[in-house]
């Protein structure tokens, strides 16, 4: 489609100012771009990434499936993100090559579909792919009938055959429109059968017992012999940070007494922030590591892996009390809230893996990297220092550069000096700082600036956390202005959820983990700063998710019962690099019947157990975070209360106490009182003789009140046997 054949586009694109500078390798003399499609009209930065392709794209809606069916030609649709590498090599060869993209033109309707904006699509042509090829990733490649039944899926393709080992984008295309035109029959049989295949697989398993402890102690068995005693993590490259499963075998090992599923889970966390999957001088993590050593990352940086790290990383450091676990959970949230929150308070989703180099061209990696000559010419006060703490050597590990690591011990560098310990962090400290500034002056890696209700629900619980854990208001601060904003820019006039927003606009309904994520975030940051507004939110949330989402044999459906129908409606239970939307669903269900008393969670949580019975005593290491849920309502969560002014010296246990199965109010006596109808375990619980005061409570029956935080902690630290 040219930029002249249709004035909504070109309105859109000249909307977009003088200084706008379209992606794409098809320019005019001016330098404006030869194509323009409807993509242009859309907010998601990946879909905006192929809005002057020659390729004459379609967001999904009922446009293109109408256009599809009137012309009866198949639908080619491209499901990728915005930090995806792949789907950007994917675009260069294929969709930017112009006898591709007319060829995809005259045969096709070709649809981009961004898989973080949609996920609910993402998902069910996901398990499309993996059935006809029992492998899947990201740019999906699915062709479909006019009706969006699938009959042909894969991955990345190269655009002619023989390269990478794989078969042609442009044969593929040819194959299958010969295929569509000289046996529509064997297609459309083809596509029924995958259809029938689809709807079986996502109907729900019978109901069955909610499970006992059985499911959680055969569950933590699946990762002692994957587990990696040299490096940490499980399994062998590519290795990924799996919060879910640390912070399963985190519980496990409290109730249990097997301490080696916490060390296994401490040695993972330790292995990660020496290595180069951590970004040693700005913070945060990269997505995975491409070998057994967490030394050379996929350097793209995605929010919901630093908010789920912050979490782990806190709850690592109450286990063990090693002071290193909070200082790297301290330098994740630094980095969100420097780098990735926008200026209304909204979280940005990701970062690219490629940067530009000075050359000019894009390479992974480039921007995180450094020389030994660099170092000494940035900071020469402190290069020697610098290069022997990070292991930068001449020649590099990873392409002629180096990845900082910091593999050897502070007292092994700073004797390697002849220096003490003290004297090496401040030179680290000031390295640290005078790379950071510098790097800040390179092109940057590209930043998915969409933000996406879920993922941000998973950062205001990570900025709550660490408010909470770390003493930090300034963490408390941000959790607050990030939730406000959710609250206030992405709600319908119905007061339901949007998924997305991006440049002002709020976009497509919401799903079940943007329902389940908030509310975890909303609940920690109740606890947090005890504001009555963030349980009452919570309570509002359940209710809609309640309405909208439930399943009708329990458990919850990824969307709405309103929402646009697909070929399936699923009920998501896998906690992969983020948890499901029932994972968390029951965590939060456990929580407000605690907080709350009312019997309807508790029987809404016994009936998502029993929906999901056979998956968690079948394949339990597929949903840790849901045996997460099933632990906390096998034991006997503690409820504590704090009231009273001066509440710091209580806090300060339970900052420190490794207690996950608890639900914690700390407030003053005003803020109680005017709790007490949303939650009931407030009442008569007072500050005695003026004095804050503790209350370890079980099912309402409470110990002895106390001041003294010895007692407290006492208290706090019975545990209630796992019991098979």
């Amino acid at each position: 489609m040219s930029s002249e054949s249709a004035d909504p586009l070109e309105l859109a694109l000249r909307a977009k100012g003088d200084d706008y500078v379209p992606r794409t390798h098809h320019l005019n003399e001016d330098g404006s771009p030869i194509y323009t499609n409807r993509l242009i009209l859309e907010t998601s930065p990946y879909l905006l990434q192929h809005a002057h392709n020659p390729v004459d794209w379609y967001p999904w809606g009922p446009e293109a499936f109408a256009r599809a069916k009137a012309e009866n030609k198949p639908i080619f649709m491209s499901i990728g993100y915005s930090t995806c590498h792949w789907c950007h090599v994917m675009e260069r060869e294929s969709f930017e090559n112009v006898a591709i993209a007319e060829y995809m033109n005259e045969h096709y309707i070709s649809i981009k579909v961004d898989r973080e904006e949609r996920p609910d699509i993402d998902d069910v042509y996901m398990t499309a792919v993996q059935a006809m090829t029992g492998s899947g990733g990201w740019p999906m490649s699915v062709v479909m009938t006019p009706e969006r039944v699938p009959f042909f899926g894969g991955t990345y393709f190269p655009p002619e055959a023989g390269r990478h080992g794989r078969i042609g984008f442009r044969q593929v295309l040819v194959a299958l429109n010969d295929a569509w035109v000289n046996q529509p029959d064997k297609v459309v049989a083809q596509a029924a059968e995958l259809s029938r295949y689809l709807k079986e697989r996502a109907a729900p398993l019978p109901p069955a017992e909610v499970p006992d402890a059985r499911a959680i102690v055969d569950a933590a068995a699946y990762y002692p012999p994957r587990f990696d005693a040299q490096w940490g993590g499980f399994g062998s490259a590519p290795k990924f940070p799996t919060p879910s499963e640390m912070v399963f075998l985190l519980r496990h090992s409290r109730r249990s007494g097997d301490q080696h599923s916490a060390e296994m889970v401490l040695h993972t966390l330790r292995m990660m922030a020496r290595g180069g999957v951590y970004d040693q001088v700005g913070g945060g993590f990269h997505r995975y590591s491409t070998d057994t050593k967490w030394l050379v990352p996929h350097f793209e940086k995605m929010l919901y892996d630093q908010a789920q790290l912050v979490s782990l990383y806190l709850e690592a450091g109450q286990t063990s009390g090693d002071p290193t676990f909070y200082a790297v959970a301290d330098d994740i949230l630094a980095y969100v809230a420097r780098e990735m929150v926008s200026p209304e308070g909204g979280v940005y989703s990701a970062t690219d893996a490629d940067s530009p180099t000075p050359d000019g061209h894009e390479e992974e990696g480039w921007f995180f990297t450094w020389t030994p000559d660099e170092i000494r010419e940035i900071t020469p006060d402190n290069a020697e220092a610098a290069i022997a703490w990070w292991g930068v050597e001449p020649g590099g590990n990873f392409e002629g550069r180096s990845i900082l690591t910091t593999w050897r011990t502070r007292a092994a560098v700073a004797s390697s000096l002849g220096i003490d310990e003290a004297t090496l962090d401040q030179h680290i400290k000031a390295a640290r700082l005078d790379l950071y500034a510098v790097r800040s002056k390179r092109p940057p890696p590209l930043r998915d600036d969409k933000v996406l209700m879920a993922w941000n629900g998973l950062m205001v619980s990570a900025f709550a956390r660490g408010a909470l854990v770390l003493d930090d208001p300034q963490w408390a601060k941000q959790a607050t202005k990030t939730a406000d904003f959710l609250l206030k820019q992405m709600r319908t006039e119905d007061s339901r959820l949007h998924r997305s927003w991006r440049a002002g606009r709020a976009a497509h309904p919401a799903i079940l983990e943007d329902y389940a994520f908030l509310i975890g975030g909303l609940l920690d940051l109740h606890e947090a700063t005890g504001e009555r507004r963030w349980v009452q939110s919570a309570i509002e949330m359940q209710a809609l998710q309640d309405k909208h989402y439930a399943a009708e044999k329990g458990g919850y459906h990824q969307t709405a019962g309103d929402a646009e129908v697909l070929l399936t409606r699923e009920m998501p239970t896998r906690d992969g690099a983020q948890p499901s939307g029932n994972s968390v669903s029951a965590l939060n269900l456990a929580r407000l019947h605690e907080l709350t008393g009312k019997v309807a969670y508790k029987e809404t949580l016994e009936g998502l157990f029993s929906a999901f019975s056979l998956t968690l005593t079948k394949a339990g290491p597929a949903s840790p975070l849901m045996l997460c849920a099933l632990d906390f309502y096998l034991d006997t969560p503690r409820e504590v209360v704090i009231v009273g002014d001066d509440r710091k010296v209580l806090l300060d246990v339970i900052r420190n106490t490794y207690l996950p199965n608890r639900v914690l109010l700390s407030m003053d006596e005003a803020t109680a009182r005017s709790h007490e109808s949303e939650v009931p375990l407030l009442q008569y619980k007072t500050a005695l003789d003026g004095t804050a005061t503790a209350y370890v409570c079980e099912r309402g029956l409470c110990e002895t009140p106390t001041s003294d935080p010895v007692v407290f902690a006492q208290q706090l630290a019975k545990v209630k046997p796992l019991q098979e």
